[in-house]
């Protein structure tokens, strides 16, 4: 039984609806890092870390690689109680960016809608 507010991968797989698989490579990598292990060695995670997969999760669709997720983490992490102008920075240029490509998806979703009404007005012969 897991420790009060923690959860195995099993339960942050499920919740997240992402494999266990996935989720022990994003701790190999250092992407996710349990907060924590049971006393048999099994990985314990938090709310907090549910968020930050979470995170994880909606940077996928607009394409970062996990390098960049990386990247964005860490430069949270360093913002997280502290002053730091360059983490600052940093995570306000993954902003820009992810606003950058939410923009391309919408032109890109509006030319895929353009396209299907198009094909819906195209006489069957």
């Amino acid at each position: 039984m897991p420790e009060d507010g923690m959860m195995h991968i099993g339960e942050l797989a499920a919740r997240t609806e992402l494999s266990i698989r996935t989720l022990r490579h994003y701790d190999q990598i250092g992407l996710l890092v349990p907060t924590g292990r049971s006393e048999g060695g099994f990985r314990l995670y938090t709310e907090g870390d549910y968020d930050r997969l979470m995170l994880i999760r909606r940077m996928k669709p607009l394409g970062y690689s996990l390098d960049q997720m990386g990247d964005l983490l860490r430069a949270i992490d360093r913002t997280q109680g502290s002053t730091e102008e360059h983490a600052t920075r940093a995570v306000e240029d993954f902003l820009a960016d992810a606003e950058e490509r939410r923009e391309k998806l919408a032109r890109q979703l509006e030319a895929a809608d353009e396209f299907i009404r198009q094909l819906r007005e195209t006489p069957l012969r």
